[in-house]
């Protein structure tokens, strides 16, 4: 494989539990982002999942787990609002080595406007006919891809990450993933 690409992609839940159930092993570890920072109450809990150890932030204080473990860490995340965000074989963006399920708080990708990292196969796609615009999705954008102006949504498709945690905010189901144009 020519070119560098980042190691850090985002994606929607869907894939993430995808990667999940195509794995064989499981380790956690505390995100390294977390690790003797101040945190905050949703990112306490170890959200660095990898399905080979070194894919761990912290390979020394990994630990391995079941995959029952492994699904416990998928619906806390997804409970708690955090953003599914593969770790990519170095060599080949096409091997997911882990998962991990960051925080607007903590995250260096995410909190720290990083740009190495990808935005996900998916963008969102909002129907504004069914909006109530009742903010609960910019609430959960960690991107600022979904802000209320004036009492009014107002959706940046470019600024989507591709994390789908609007969809899951929305009390009218009136957002969807959609595949990403090239």
């Amino acid at each position: 494989m020519s070119g560098k690409f980042p190691v850090h992609c985002v994606c929607t839940y869907e894939e993430a539990e995808a990667h999940i159930e195509a794995a064989k092993s499981f380790w956690i570890s505390p995100c390294i982002c977390r690790d003797g920072g101040p945190g905050c109450e949703r990112s306490r809990h170890e959200v660095c999942l990898g399905f080979v150890k070194r894919a761990v932030s912290q390979p020394s204080k990994a630990r391995k787990i079941t995959r029952e473990e492994a699904e416990a860490n998928y619906r806390y995340a997804k409970e708690k609002g955090l953003v599914p965000r593969p770790f990519r074989n170095a060599g080949d963006k096409n091997v997911t080595e882990g998962l991990c399920f960051c925080c607007d708080c903590c995250c260096t990708y995410i909190a720290g406007g990083e740009d190495d990292y990808d935005k996900g196969r998916h963008v969102e796609k909002t129907d504004m006919a069914r909006c109530t615009h009742c903010g609960a999705c910019e609430a959960a954008c960690h991107f600022g891809a979904r802000t209320m102006d004036g009492g009014e949504l107002a959706v940046d498709r470019d600024r989507c990450a591709g994390c789908s945690l609007c969809v899951y905010a929305c009390p009218e189901k009136c957002i969807e993933m959609m595949v990403r144009e090239s």
